[in-house]
């Protein structure tokens, strides 16, 4: 299972997320739900550091499917915005595949 932890302070400003392990859904290379899952993470990564130039911090274990990103400061509007949509694309595959392959929680840090 794909365990996604979305980090937020007690104003509601992003502070980061993690991303932990395999959803399993399919043998490896075959695994559609952790394509999207990795895909949607990645992809809002890639587009805070390129598009934006945003502050964070950000590492990763390929073995363990884990991904860490923490926020320097609090983001500015365009990541938030593409935090927003990571969230809904995210809340999508959960629907679309059931809760069998991914957890999705909001914590408050």
């Amino acid at each position: 299972m794909i365990t996604v932890a979305i980090y937020k302070d007690q104003n509601g400003h992003y502070k980061g997320f993690k991303t932990d392990g395999h959803a399993q859904a399919a043998e490896y290379g075959k695994d559609i739900v952790c394509a999207a899952v990795s895909m949607l993470i990645i992809n809002t990564i890639n587009s805070m550091e390129h598009l934006l130039a945003e502050s964070f911090i950000c590492d990763e274990d390929q073995k363990t499917g884990t991904i860490r990103l923490s926020f320097s400061q609090i983001p500015q509007a365009g990541s938030v915005l593409l935090m927003d949509s990571m969230v809904l694309g995210l809340k999508e595959v959960k629907k679309q595949y059931g809760k069998k392959y991914i957890l999705l929680k909001f914590e408050e840090v």
